[in-house]
């Protein structure tokens, strides 16, 4: 055990006391430079803000946050502002229609059954809208959802399977102002090209996909076996659902309408169709005011040529088409096309009376024309009192004859 000697006692105190003496003073000086940067809150309470430091020229400082906030203003790409900017703008008039059809239960009764379903666009804030026919084929009813959710019964005012357009009408409540898609012009589509689809894939309203023009011009044939000549083919994904929607330029422009796709799943496989706007606007502009389209016709009787008939009739090409009889006093009697005089019977299941040895047409203006699929497509585009110049083939010699054409006089 060590010994400590009074002198030694009395110093140890002391400067424990001194100690003392000088961490309270410490601690007071702490305590009151915590109080003083507070937000001057009288209750002594600490601020988790920081202050502004002086320098020593007497310059103010900004302070550091000792919790800095990150920043949450969101930046977007052009092309991202390119693509909400088309949205926005044309969201809300693409449109859901929902259809019924009629069907036969097991006791042969008509009952009312869910039909198909896909896209249109409102194209007239009276409530005009366009689609597919093949949207509407066989609907006993039609119901248009707008994208605040308010849903309408349609009516056909027209359709035009030649080029798989419809026009629709729904009536909205009185004041009600509906947002349109003006149409923009396809003629001046360049391949690579951008373009946006908005529709209602799968019953997912109004869905916006992306993509290219992959190629223009193109002809094709749809589940009618109508050729459609000058369609937009597009890498933008389309699928079920999506038809009769609209295939937009970046200037929210109407330059399609989203019709078709090639794809072994029925899904969409990158290569679409749409029919070109130049196509589409004048069908609904027909359809709008006439309920059909007016076009040009040749009053002939026609009949496809095959293999058969051209080994029958001992011919030297086996496709075109026939000119089997001449409307009496028509355009094509006037123009010189000449119909046959040798009548036999045709067909097996439901034989037909058709007449050989008349002219066999090739062509239409620059349009090869090898079936009947391709005669009404050469003609598609084609106006009452249009001339047209028509490739005829006739003993074995081909002949171009200018055929004024006449309106098609439907019963």
């Amino acid at each position: 055990m060590k010994l400590y000697t009074r002198h030694q006692i009395i110093a140890a105190a002391v400067t424990s006391g001194i100690a003392v003496f000088i961490l309270t003073i410490l601690t007071v000086k702490i305590r009151m430079g915590v109080q003083g940067k507070s937000s001057g809150s009288s209750t002594g309470t600490v601020s988790l803000e920081s202050t502004a430091a002086e320098t020593p020229g007497g310059e103010v400082l900004p302070a550091a946050d000792p919790y800095p906030v990150a920043n949450n203003a969101v930046t977007y790409t052009q092309e991202e502002l390119l693509n909400i900017s088309v949205y926005e703008k044309c969201s809300e008039a693409v449109v859901n229609i929902n259809t019924q059809v009629t069907g036969i239960n097991w006791f042969l009764e008509p009952v009312v059954e869910e039909g198909g379903s896909g896209s249109g666009s409102i194209i007239d804030k009276r409530g005009y809208v366009i689609t597919n026919v093949h949207v509407i084929n066989n609907a006993t009813k039609i119901y248009i959802s707008l994208s605040d959710g308010t849903q309408y019964e349609g009516q056909i005012v027209g359709s035009d399977p030649e080029s798989d357009i419809a026009i629709l009408k729904f009536t909205p409540p009185a004041g009600t102002v509906l947002k349109t898609i003006p149409f923009g012009d396809s003629r001046l589509l360049k391949v690579g090209q951008k373009v946006i689809a908005i529709g209602n894939p799968f019953g997912l309203e109004r869905t916006m996909t992306t993509g290219i023009v992959s190629g223009l011009g193109r002809p094709i044939q749809n589940s009618n076996n109508t050729i459609i000549r000058n369609m937009i083919q597009t890498d933008t994904a389309i699928n079920p659902g999506n038809s009769g929607g609209p295939l937009l330029d970046t200037a929210g422009r109407m330059i399609g309408i989203n019709t078709m796709i090639y794809s072994s799943s029925g899904n969409s496989a990158g290569v679409g169709f749409a029919v070109p706007a130049e196509t589409a606007q004048r069908v609904a502009a027909d359809l709008i005011q006439y309920g059909k389209v007016k076009r040009g016709i040749i009053q002939a009787s026609l009949v496809q040529l095959n293999s058969s008939i051209a080994d029958y009739a001992r011919l030297d090409i086996s496709s075109g088409v026939l000119v089997s009889e001449v409307t009496q006093n028509g355009n094509a009697a006037a123009a010189g096309i000449k119909g046959g005089t040798q009548g036999v019977r045709y067909g097996t299941t439901n034989p037909r009376i058709i007449y050989l040895g008349g002219d066999i047409i090739t062509g239409i203006d620059d349009i090869k024309v090898t079936s009947l699929a391709d005669y009404f497509s050469a003609l598609e585009s084609k106006r009452p009192g249009d001339t047209v110049t028509v490739t005829v083939h006739r003993d074995r010699r081909d002949y171009r004859i200018n055929v004024k054409l006449a309106e098609q006089h439907r019963n």
